[in-house]
């Protein structure tokens, strides 16, 4: 009986297996047997390893008749092992000299069951970086394990590999677990699950430092494979996909329940995919990829592709993206868009249904991919939009640190400045070239101009900032106290009317020297201080002394400008901003002018203490330096032909806030997105039917949660995401400012209760455009019952889901008839008795997408002639594809008697549902102008303030009370922005008879819509 048994199963090797043996025979210790199993070679293997039997008696060779995998032919050479310990060599590999008495003497120290050592990879065709890493994972990490830690860990996220070459085992467990090893031809993945059987009936593993015994030649196995066809892939497939099955045959076998044995399983079942469709994304040419991957369906499910579709798609696209915004040249820049897309239609054809949950890091994965696919579409847009620009002989540069709207066209063009922490792909980069891109927090958007200066080549140079443009059109607009015109955002409208296209912007210039922003008399605008010198001592964060230092450089360097410099300083009159366009002369002749006189003044100024602002002296110099210039040159009879145009100024230049879709949810289709929308006011009302939402929500479920707002502060909104974070784990609490999406929309009712927040849900469709389905919510409700089950409500083909309204109902059937002559004039309904009430919808996104744009919503619900705007057009424009909700979904109050005054009037059997549904109200809806933070005694008020009290809100909604209680009826607080006009002159004569929410205001408000026309 030997000490030590060596197998080593051969297919066709003749060429590698003499050395192999002999690398064994050269050792120092020789107490070993080498048992040889051919396992069918067709190349004379056989006979070579008889050859070298007959001249060492510790050979054993054992020849198959018949190939059979090397599953099968390892199993054989251990069923013919004596040696007390056995290890397994590949014939193509060798050992290094000297370590077999260095290993022997190890095992026996350690008396341990899998010994491990480490290899030393031989392959001339891959790069050393490629080497590096499969050593990095096969040379182990020194420890000693023992029983269950030895599976857990060896298929574990961190795990280590399961070759069976570079191990000893203990030979009674190798033989032992034969009995457990399937019949089956296996030449992949073999050694996967081999050692996963042997790892489970292991109960000790050591693993050595530094052990680099094993000399692994890659280049002369299967693993070197550089193309595969689809046929060849195929195969692939079959084989892995035969050792994920037998995987869980063992575990079938072992009768054993033990939930760790199953995660194990799942781990090796991810590694065995990821095996195979690595081949296929590594190895299959791209003209081949669509055929052979339907090999990988039929071993395969959709899921386990789906999320390796998804790695490879967050690989290529992070790849593709970091190479185009770092300037690289991509020459196979079509390869790899055309691969990207190739991953895109895969994924997109498979069944979402079908998706189950991995792990996490999978999910994120598929988040990253698509974030980085986003991040690569607009780059490759604005790489074309970038390649333009130089052919653009009028080139204006946008000086900017962050993400902000920038007019379309190619005449205005961005350039970022700052820290490039995250580049901007759509703009120009001020670190291109020669620059001083690292003076920016100095010297502002002289970075943009130094760059331009020393890197560009056009007939006119311009300058503006994110914030402020030129007005380019012919219109004079009214400006501020400091010159400016103000407007709020950089869209559509604004670009039409300030002139920002390319055809108005070059009828502006061209004939033109000079363009700059409008001189100002500085008595009259900047706080009338009078004269640049005194602005400049006004400030604040400046240093007086830098202005005199600026003005002894220029009159030492540029004496021709002293008397321009005195006579700019003691006027009254100053542009500002560093906002000029220029021809290419003069622009040149002005760089080479100002930045010595900056750098000189660099020199002599320490600045190492300044604030932020003061830090920025260079930038506030070359204002007043450009003035100096221009004056100078007006002086002389330059003859320049010159223009002012005035400074527009955006208060919101940023894009419009955009909701992503959740990408890290486990399982995407639990999710359950809600809306509500509120303003700054509100916020207490909103927490309490958010937390009341929650606390009666489904747990199994996610709940996306999306406020629409237009001014809710930071503070508020992060106070509220911190509660509902550590309330709720499945919950994703998200703002969006809407502001942008109803400007220029005049929304107005003559309603005093609906404010315009209310108009908000008509933008859903939009802000959410990756869900079909969205459950929409009033904040002046509170919820006992499960949202989940609400939101689940099939909607077929209809575009939403309601409860019938009770109090239309009721008044539809009033003697005096004027909501149903309302009905007939105005809404034009076929059946008004279907009216539903809008404070509860579930929402079919997708359908109305296609019957409407938020345009036409908005402008239909601007009607003037609309009581309830908001739910008037919703009932015109969905009737007849409405789904009607029980009536415990959205139970009405009594509000001010209601349900005696209006609600028993609807008829009996709509009545009698909702009087049930009193007993049971799965929401509880406080319309009307009696609410509980206003009225504690109202109906249902006890609901209320169950959920109010546990909000972080709950002394503020006190507060309102007590606001309520003490205030004259008159001067009570609106807790809206209302959409009824202040302007009204009506107002004027009703609030103080009829204070907001009396029984004389809806009098007054009857009297209202009889004048306008309507019931």
């Amino acid at each position: 009986m030997a000490e030590l048994s060596i197998i080593i199963p051969v297919y066709n090797k003749r060429d590698f297996l003499p050395a192999c043996v002999q690398s064994i025979q050269d050792q120092d210790f020789d107490d070993f047997e080498i048992v040889i199993v051919d396992d069918g070679s067709s190349d004379n293997s056989l006979n070579v390893a008889y050859e070298m039997a007959n001249r060492d008696s510790r050979i054993k060779v054992i020849a198959l008749e018949q190939n059979c995998g090397t599953l099968i032919a390892r199993k054989r050479g251990i069923e013919s092992s004596t040696g007390k310990y056995v290890t397994f060599i590949d014939p193509d590999d060798e050992f290094t000299q000297g370590v077999l008495s260095k290993l022997m003497n190890e095992v026996h120290l350690s008396d341990v069951d899998i010994l491990h050592f480490g290899i030393k990879v031989v392959a001339d065709t891959l790069e050393e970086k490629t080497v590096a890493g499969m050593e990095s994972f096969m040379n182990p990490i020194p420890r000693t394990l023992c029983s269950p830690e030895i599976l857990r860990i060896a298929f574990g996220q961190n795990g280590f590999d399961w070759n069976l070459a570079h191990k000893i085992f203990r030979g009674s467990l190798i033989r032992g677990i034969t009995e457990y090893i399937d019949e089956q031809y296996l030449v992949r993945s073999e050694d996967l699950y081999t050692f996963f059987v042997i790892a489970y009936f292991a109960k000790s593993y050591k693993a050595l430092a530094n052990s680099q015994y094993y000399i692994y030649h890659l280049d002369r196995g299967v693993s070197s494979i550089d193309s595969l066809s689809a046929k060849d892939y195929e195969y692939i497939c079959q084989q892995d996909s035969m050792a994920d099955s037998l995987c869980m045959d063992f575990i079938n076998k072992t009768d054993n329940d033990a939930v760790e044995l199953t995660e194990v399983y799942h781990a090796i079942h991810k590694k065995l995919v990821q095996h195979s469709l690595n081949e296929w994304n590594d190895c299959v040419d791209l003209s081949l990829k669509k055929e052979a991957i339907a090999y990988a369906q039929e071993h395969f499910t959709d899921s386990d592709i789906y999320w390796e579709l998804y790695r490879y798609l967050r690989d290529a696209t992070y790849k593709t993206f970091h190479e185009l915004t770092s300037g690289k040249q991509l020459h196979d820049i079509d390869d790899n868009l055309q691969l990207i897309d190739l991953y895109k239609e895969l994924i997109k054809q498979i069944d979402i249904s079908k998706v189950v949950y991995v792990d996490r890091q999978s999910v994120e994965n598929r988040s990253l991919a698509i974030q980085h696919s986003k991040d690569l579409e607009r780059a490759m847009i604005q790489r074309e939009k970038i390649s333009a620009y130089s052919n653009q002989p009028i080139r204006i540069f946008v000086t900017t640190h962050k993400e902000v709207d920038i007019p379309d066209g190619s005449i205005l063009q961005p350039v970022q400045v700052g820290s490039k922490t995250q580049r901007l792909s759509w703009a120009l980069q001020d670190d291109a070239g020669e620059n001083i891109a690292d003076k920016n927090p100095m010297y502002c958007e002289l970075t943009t101009q130094y760059w331009a200066w020393k890197n560009v080549d056009a007939d006119y140079y311009g300058f503006c900032h994110y914030r402020r443009y030129f007005n380019f059109s012919s219109t004079d607009y009214k400006e501020n106290a400091y010159g400016e015109i103000m407007d709020d955002y950089i869209d559509a409208k604004a670009i039409a009317k300030y002139g920002l296209d390319d055809e108005t912007i070059r009828n502006s210039i061209e004939g033109y020297d000079v363009i700059t922003t409008r001189f100002g008399d500085l008595r009259k605008i900047i706080e009338g201080h009078g004269t640049p010198k005194e602005v400049w001592e006004a400030a604040p964060k400046l240093i007086d002394e830098d202005l005199h230092r600026m003005y002894d450089i220029v009159c030492e360097l540029q004496p021709a400008y002293k008397q321009d410099a005195i006579a700019f300083l003691n006027g009254h009159q100053s542009c500002f901003c560093n906002m000029f366009i220029m021809r290419k002369e003069i622009f040149q002749d002005y760089c080479e002018w100002l930045f010595p006189l900056l750098e000189e003044f660099e020199r002599r100024t320490d600045m190492s203490r300044y604030s932020k602002e003061a830090l920025r002296t260079p930038g506030h110099l070359a204002e007043r330096l450009l003035n100096i210039y221009l004056l100078h040159h007006k002086r002389i009879g330059a003859g320049w032909k010159t223009k002012e145009l005035q400074c527009v100024h955006f208060t919101s230049p940023a894009p419009q806030e955009q909701i992503e879709e959740l990408l890290t949810v486990d399982n995407p289709a639990s999710i359950v997105p809600v809306v509500f929308a509120a303003d700054d006011n509100y916020v207490p009302q909103l927490a309490t039917t958010m937390y009341s939402a929650m606390a009666n929500a489904d747990s199994s479920r996610f709940y996306d949660v999306v406020v629409l707002q237009s001014n809710i502060t930071w503070a508020k909104q992060q106070r509220l995401k911190e509660f509902f974070k550590k309330q709720f784990d499945n919950m994703e609490l998200r703002f969006i400012n809407v502001d942008r999406l109803v400007s220029g929309v005049e929304l107005s009712t003559n309603n005093e209760h609906i404010s315009v927040e209310t108009y908000y849900r008509f933008l859903i469709q939009e802000v959410l455009p990756f869900y079909d389905k969205v459950l929409y919510l009033d904040s002046d409700i509170v919820i006992n019952g499960n949202i989940a089950e609400l939101f689940d409500t099939q909607l077929g083909d209809n575009l939403l889901a309601a409860v019938r309204d009770i109090d239309f109902l009721g008044n539809l059937n009033m003697k005096d008839g004027n909501r149903l002559e309302y009905n007939r004039e105005v809404l034009g309904m076929k059946n008004p008795y279907e009216y539903f009430q809008a404070g509860v919808l579930v929402l079919n996104t997708k359908a109305m997408r296609e019957q409407y744009s938020i345009t036409q919503w908005l402008e239909f619900a601007s009607n003037p002639d609309y009581i309830y705007n908001d739910q008037d057009v919703l009932n015109v424009c969905c009737e007849g594809r409405v789904e009607y909700l029980d009536w415990n979904w959205n139970v009405m109050h009594d509000c001010a008697n209601r349900v005696a005054n209006v609600f028993s009037y609807a008829p009996n059997s709509a009545f009698d549902a909702y009087q049930a549904s009193r007993q049971n109200p799965l929401i509880i809806h406080y319309a009307g102008f009696e609410k509980p933070w206003k009225n504690p005694d109202c109906d249902f008020a006890s609901y209320y303030w169950r959920y109010a009290r546990q909000t972080p809100f709950y002394e503020r909604l006190l507060k309102k009370i007590e606001h309520e209680n003490f205030r004259p009826a008159s001067k009570r607080q609106i807790l809206h922005e209302n959409a009824i006009g202040e302007q009204n002159p009506l107002r004027k004569v009703i609030d103080p008879i009829a204070p907001l929410g009396s029984p004389q205001r809806e009098a007054a408000k009857a009297i209202v819509r009889k004048l306008r026309g309507r019931k």
